[in-house]
Formats: C-alpha cells, sequence, structure tokens
C-alpha cells in the first residue's frame, strides 16, 4: 500500500525512532485509481449509538408451540427502507434457547427521523411449519437486505440457516409487515451449496432503493468467501452466472496483507451510479497475513465499483476501509471487532448506514449529501 508520510519520517525509521502506526484511512492511499465514485466519509452517530439492542418482545412460535423471548439474546445485522416519510428496519434477532447460539427470526422497527425507532413486539419474519422448514430450523432466518420493484413490491433477501449450511432464500412483500417465502435463490446443482447476502443491483429513485435491470435482466452480487452473481427475469427465479467450468464467477476476492484477506461479503443493494455500480462491501481481517494495523478477525467495510453495462467486471477498489470497529459497541460482543454493514437508505437529505456491531447490536452512521450527484 502507498503511504503519505514525508521522507523525513522514513529517516526516523531508519534511526530507530518508534513511529505510532495509525489505523484510519485518512492516512494511506484509499483508492486503486481515483477518488471521485465512492459514497463516504460517514460519521457514526456515537451520540445515539447503539440505537438498537436486545430487547424483550414475546410471541409464539409456531414451531416450538410456546410463548419465546426472541430477541433477548442480540440484534445486528439489519436491513432498511423509507417508506410514507419514515425508516423501517429490519434486524436480525436471536433469542437464548436455540441449539445453534440462538435461533434467528427477522424483527422490525420504525423511526421518523433515522435514528430513534419504536419495535414491532413480533418478528415479521421467521421459521415456521412451512415448505422452508426444512432450511430455517432451527439456525434461523438471518441478515435480511430489501429493494423494491417498479411496482412497488418489496424483496428481500435473506440467509436461511438449518444448523449445518447457510443457503441464500427469498421473500416479497408488498406492505413490510407480510412477507411471502419463495424459496432458495440456488438449486439445482447448488442447492446445497453453502450461499449468504444477496445484494440486488438497483437505482436511487427519491428515498426509494429500485431494482433495475442491466441489460435485459436483474443482477445479484452474493457470498461470504468470494463474491459471485446471480441473475433474474422476475426478481423471484435466480441463476447463477458461471464460469467456463461451471462453477459460481467469482467477482471480488479477498486480498493478502489488506483489511478484506479474509473474506468479503456484500453489504446492501449494489446501487447504480454515474460512475459504475457501486457496492459496499465487508471484508474480514485474517488473523495472521492480513492488515497488520487491525485486529485479527475485524469486520471493516470497503467499497468497490462495477462496470455498469457488465456488473460480473470490477474497474475499481479502495484500497483500505471507510469504516472499521473503534467503538466499545463495536469492539466487545458476541464476536469481538465487528461493523458489519447490511442496510443504507436515502433520508432526509443524506445517506443513512445502518450496521450491526460486535454481533450484538445496532449503530448508524450518515453521510451529509450536499450538490454532489449520486
Amino acid at each position: 500500500m502507498n503511504w503519505r508520510y514525508p521522507a523525513v519520517v522514513f529517516l526516523l525509521i531508519a534511526l530507530g525512532v518508534s513511529l505510532i502506526r495509525c489505523s484510519t484511512p485518512e492516512h494511506r492511499n484509499a483508492f486503486a485509481n481515483d477518488s471521485t465514485w465512492a459514497l463516504f466519509p460517514f460519521q457514526k452517530i456515537n451520540e445515539a449509538n447503539p440505537i438498537l439492542q436486545a430487547g424483550t418482545g414475546v410471541f409464539k412460535c409456531p414451531i416450538l408451540q410456546q410463548e419465546i423471548k426472541w430477541e433477548e439474546k442480540d440484534v445486528f445485522n439489519p436491513a432498511a427502507v423509507v417508506r410514507n416519510g419514515a425508516v423501517y428496519l429490519f434486524y436480525r434477532a436471536e433469542d437464548t434457547i436455540g441449539k445453534h447460539n440462538g435461533t434467528s427470526r427477522i424483527g422490525l422497527a420504525i423511526g421518523t427521523d433515522g435514528i430513534h425507532f419504536n419495535r414491532m413486539f413480533a418478528p415479521v419474519l421467521f421459521p415456521a411449519e412451512d415448505f422452508m422448514k426444512v432450511y430455517e430450523w432451527e439456525g434461523g432466518i438471518e441478515d435480511p437486505r430489501i429493494v423494491e420493484s417498479e411496482m412497488g413490491t418489496y424483496i428481500m433477501t435473506y440467509t436461511a440457516y438449518d444448523g449445518k449450511t447457510a443457503r441464500l432464500c427469498l421473500a416479497s412483500s408488498t406492505d413490510l409487515l407480510n412477507w411471502t417465502k419463495h424459496g432458495l435463490v440456488l438449486n439445482d446443482t447448488f442447492t446445497n451449496h453453502w450461499s449468504k447476502s444477496g445484494a440486488i443491483v438497483s437505482r436511487q429513485q427519491g428515498n426509494r432503493i429500485v431494482a433495475e435491470k442491466v441489460n435485459g435482466k436483474y443482477w445479484m452480487y452474493f457470498g461470504d468467501t468470494d463474491l459471485f452473481m446471480a441473475t433474474s427475469d422476475d426478481l423471484i427465479q435466480w441463476q447463477p452466472v458461471l464460469d467456463e467450468k461451471g462453477n459460481l464467477k467469482s467477482v471480488l476476492k479477498p486480498r493478502p496483507g489488506m483489511f478484506d484477506s479474509r473474506l468479503v461479503e456484500s453489504g446492501p443493494y449494489a446501487l447504480i451510479t454515474e460512475h459504475g455500480i457501486l457496492l459496499l462491501y465487508n471484508g474480514m481481517n485474517l488473523d495472521s497475513g492480513g492488515d497488520e494495523y487491525l485486529p485479527a478477525g475485524a469486520y471493516c467495510s470497503g467499497q468497490a465499483l462495477f462496470d455498469s453495462n457488465d456488473p460480473t467486471q470490477l474497474i475499481d477498489r479502495m484500497n483500505t476501509y471507510f469504516l472499521r470497529p473503534d467503538q466499545p459497541y463495536e469492539t466487545e460482543g458476541q464476536v469481538n471487532q465487528v461493523c458489519f454493514i447490511e442496510g443504507m437508505v436515502p433520508f432526509n437529505g443524506n445517506w443513512f448506514l445502518y450496521y450491526g456491531t460486535a454481533d450484538s447490536k445496532i449503530g448508524v452512521a450518515v453521510k451529509k449529501v450536499e450538490s454532489e450527484k449520486i
């Protein structure tokens, strides 16, 4: 990586003077080529964070046939949608009774300022006695991401976990309260393939994030090792993009020595901009051989730019993170050292980015928008 320190600093190093290591992106060359395309800086709202913590909600689980405290353990990894002047925050919540570190369900909280939220008492999407139980029980339903169709239907990608394999799934809703499950994103050869984190290519339309076709098809980034892709004609049925050997085609990989050295995982939707397709993503640091200025296993946030005419083609990529765990609510929790981005909305003239903190709570960071064109 490139450093911006003057030559005298290197002389001091040679003389044995110890320098304080910088852990902020401002001290690094953040871009491979240029900095005109990325969406940053985001400022954490530390006076309000964490904006959501474990709750006291109770509902009757249709599988256990008993009342449970479904969000008693942790809440994290949220999606977000703006509707009727409010932010709808869909979050992953865990109970304390599932054998797989708690069963996960999707809860909903609503706020009119993007920072303070009132939550619904019961989850809106959860494992039930339905055709998806075999994939969702009893690990549960995790990590939603949501966009709209042109007709106003909401499309949620989520992860089903049966305790052994994570599988990318899909649900839809017209009112954000009642959801219809549509099954697995990957089928046939890839039914038992580990898959997560579906980020659909979309465009901003005011406060809406609307899925948009590229070359006649909808596109989705997914994965939590490399990133892969799938395409669809209708946002419901998806086909994976394969390489010449018939394997899932990798479009973004981890990088040795960097914050994303262990894995890359989709953040929110992918956003069509004037520069290309902007993908905010999560990167995990290796315990050894990653970014030496970050803790082992840290989750930080990066950005990549893909070609507007070919979503599989990477154009540029930040060389460092724009968000990292550095607050107590991010560095200590169920999993330490985690900022995990999943929800982003244009709201009240700014961008609100919602993220899981230490797999335990939820935080928000805001990018103020002045006159720049997105």
